[in-house]
């Protein structure tokens, strides 16, 4: 595999999934959105002078330029953790949808998943309940929805808000607003592409105004994204498959920019996972839609993508890989460390990195 030019020579080791641990206090983990949503802290790494920086989030637009485009998922997160009971024994079920198989057939967990098995049926509410039909592969199960009404419009006012499992609270309102970004549109995910938080409408508009390029694509984002790696060879870890969708004009928004020397500047790893997906030989992207089980870790030469924004990640996680292949091991790790010295806030409702 060629290396990438954003891996640094010290970089070029065969990682294992043990080096991408590193150590951070319970206390730095976000329970709640800050209230206003650009007031984050910013870490800004400069990988050509392996500077690492503090800034404010609502900075940002000093660092975009005139015809660069800035690349956002805007997939909504539905209410996706119901909680329910069994009909004949009142037993208390959650039940977490993970993927529209067909109409009223889901992809679930549930928990807890020794005392749900084939025929149960679990009731949410006098209009909405299920019935477990299968089994699959990874533990989970396969239900049939039955629902009075259009299903979507039900399962807002039944489903909750399912925050991550590293926010240890129930969900409550304010999860409705905050854990969806603003430009969010296309409803398919079950977890917020987080980096995109930060983004109010003034500062896009402003984006907008200075000439930079607001550029939406979607990737439904799926729980799969929580699951840990559990192989120590982290080349045989196998991604879950994710549904995305390039439009044409966004394509050829980002081949432009390409081709005149601006930068792309991706949201999000979801973000860059899509574009690297769609890239060609060529360095310029494809339209289309599908699935992609995308694993970028390092190293690896990335075709379109000139910098990234992107929170602060889970030890072992494939995202952490992902921002470790874009920023260099060594030079991530180091910033980690960095910012749990400096008592940034981690994970979704936290601080981001701008990685230049």
């Amino acid at each position: 595999m060629e290396l990438s030019k954003n891996f640094f020579d010290d970089d070029h080791v065969k990682l294992k999934l043990a080096d991408f641990t590193y150590e951070l206090p319970e206390k730095l983990i976000a329970q709640y959105p800050l209230k206003e949503r650009e007031s984050c802290r910013m870490m800004v790494l400069d990988r050509s002078k392996k500077d690492i920086k503090g800034q404010e989030f609502n900075n940002i637009l000093d660092y975009l330029s005139p015809g660069d485009c800035l690349v956002v998922n805007n997939t909504r997160v539905f209410p996706a953790r119901l909680i329910g009971t069994k009909d004949k024994t009142g037993a208390k079920v959650e039940v977490f949808l993970l993927r529209n198989l067909e109409n009223g057939i889901w992809e679930v967990m549930v928990k807890p998943a020794r005392k749900v098995r084939l025929g149960n049926k679990i009731v949410f509410s006098k209009d909405f309940t299920c019935d477990i039909i299968d089994n699959t592969v990874s533990g989970g199960r396969i239900i049939e929805v039955h629902c009075n009404g259009s299903f979507f419009d039900v399962l807002e006012e039944v489903g909750q808000t399912p925050l991550p499992p590293y926010i240890k609270r129930q969900p409550e309102d304010i999860d409705r607003e905050y854990y969806q970004t603003v430009y969010a549109s296309e409803r398919g995910a079950v977890a917020a592409p987080t980096a995109g938080l930060h983004f109010t409408e003034d500062i896009l508009n402003a984006a907008k105004e200075k000439g930079v390029h607001i550029v939406p694509i979607t990737l439904h984002v799926g729980l799969g994204t929580f699951r840990p790696v559990q192989v120590d060879d982290i080349s045989r870890h196998q991604m879950h498959s994710e549904y995305y969708d390039v439009s044409e004009e966004a394509a050829e928004t980002i081949n432009n920019a390409k081709t005149n020397g601006n930068k792309v500047i991706a949201v999000g790893t979801t973000s860059v996972r899509v574009l690297e997906t769609v890239a060609g030989r060529n360095g310029f992207i494809r339209f289309g839609k599908g699935w992609t089980d995308k694993f970028i870790f390092p190293p690896y030469q990335f075709q379109i993508v000139d910098q990234l924004i992107t929170n602060f990640h889970l030890p072992e996680s494939t995202l952490l890989m992902l921002t470790s292949a874009f920023a260099g091991y060594e030079f991530t790790m180091n910033a980690y460390k960095q910012a749990v010295s400096e008592k940034y806030r981690f994970f979704s409702y936290g601080d981001c990195m701008l990685i230049l």
